[in-house]
């Protein structure tokens, strides 16, 4: 199969995960690949990275007129969409959805072919809720509702998420939760969790986890709190691996509860580097949650069979069940955070068990790329026959 595949996305992070491992997923599996995509700034592997020049723009221009800019950018798309479509003769066009990008459902009308529609977030709520707001709600309401309701299948990656699309009205028979997943060549090379705590000098440490981009939402200020505490044994470590924000205020925290050298920040790492990282948590952290989210970490944390933490939503428990693969808590329980820190770092057997039920996650739910690629290309298969049908009647 021929896929046309459209992005926006020019930042290194997590978005940059996805797009990546979907590519080489699908071209893994067999299937030719054309991206169609804002050019790449580099550095390859390098995550958190973000994109200077957009943020520069948004911070001198007023809101509505970089809004208007992004809906403008459909069109410069939409060409760029049709010239490599006619090149390289497509079956399908796959679009990554973001907010004010109409290309996808553009060009799928001119050329009459297919649109799957990736959704990872609602980002009409999540610009408003999080991100300073919308100048021209109306305007994106209708840009949201009218990609969604425009592909032949949408995919969100929880079915929390899916809901959100229902609610503009696309039909449920043409929405297919299709949730993160991870590579598993990327892990298979990952250290034992002796060897790796060695490689990060965390012998004798019971090393609590959390990777990525740390922001104050996460609720990492309760954990250092919660290791000031008796409740927290002398040999606990919290290893955060990625930067964020709040990665200052949290090292400030630490230092003025005297727990500078129970807690360390790596910075950026590589992203071939986080494996050996993960390897060493005894007890991997996913502390708070977006109610819609598929978070890559928890992938990462299942896929080298950790102890997980992680509150009792919705979305999380598609994946994760209390007392199987993680310990749930009550996401707005005075103190269940604290108490289920207390419980996993006390029952060494309870960590074990939990970690077993991890690692075997990824296969009973089949969370990889090339899983995901998999449901993909059926999609598109029943789209096209979909449409040969029409035709033909």
């Amino acid at each position: 199969m021929r896929i046309l595949y459209h992005h926006r996305t020019a930042s290194k992070d997590g978005q940059a995960v996805h797009i990546e491992e979907m590519i080489e997923a699908l071209r893994g599996l067999g299937h030719e690949v054309r991206i169609v995509a804002p050019a790449s700034g580099g550095d390859e592997g390098r995550m958190g990275g973000g994109v200077g020049w957009v943020h520069r723009l948004k911070a001198v221009l007023p809101r509505a007129l970089y809004e208007l800019m992004e809906i403008s950018y459909s069109a410069v798309a939409y060409r760029k969409l049709v010239a490599a479509a006619r090149e390289f003769q497509p079956d399908v066009i796959y679009e990554r959805y973001n907010l004010f990008l109409l290309a996808g459902v553009m060009a799928k009308r001119k050329l009459g072919l297919p649109l799957l529609l990736e959704v990872n977030a609602p980002l009409v709520h999540e610009r408003e809720q999080h991100s300073g707001g919308l100048s021209l709600q109306r305007l994106a309401r209708w840009a949201e509702g009218t990609a969604w309701r425009g592909a032949d299948a949408v995919l969100p990656v929880t079915a929390v998420l899916a809901d959100h699309v229902k609610a503009y009205g696309v039909p449920a028979e043409r929405i297919h939760v299709v949730p993160n997943g991870i590579n598993r060549s990327h892990f298979a090379q990952a250290p034992g969790r002796d060897e790796a705590k060695r490689q990060l000098k965390l012998q004798g440490r019971l090393v609590l986890g959390f990777t990525g981009f740390v922001r104050e939402w996460h609720g990492v200020d309760r954990i250092i709190d919660w290791m000031a505490t008796p409740d927290a044994p002398p040999e606990a470590h919290l290893l955060m691996v990625g930067d964020g924000p709040v990665r200052g205020a949290l090292e400030a925290q630490a230092a003025r509860l005297g727990l500078s050298d129970r807690v360390t920040f790596t910075g950026v790492v590589h992203r071939d580097a986080v494996p050996a990282h993960v390897a060493a948590f005894d007890i991997a952290l996913q502390p708070a949650v977006t109610p819609y989210a598929s978070p890559l970490k928890l992938m990462e944390y299942l896929a080298l069979g950790k102890a997980v933490v992680a509150p009792a939503t919705p979305n999380l428990m598609e994946v994760l069940t209390h007392g199987l693969n993680a310990l749930l808590f009550e996401e707005q329980g005075r103190g269940a955070l604290e108490a289920a820190l207390t419980r996993v770092c006390r029952d060494a057997e309870l960590r074990e068990r939990l970690g077993e039920g991890s690692a075997n996650t990824i296969d009973r739910l089949e969370l990889t790329w090339t899983g995901n690629a998999r449901r993909a290309v059926a999609l598109a298969q029943a789209a096209q026959t979909t449409q040969h049908r029409g035709a033909a009647a």
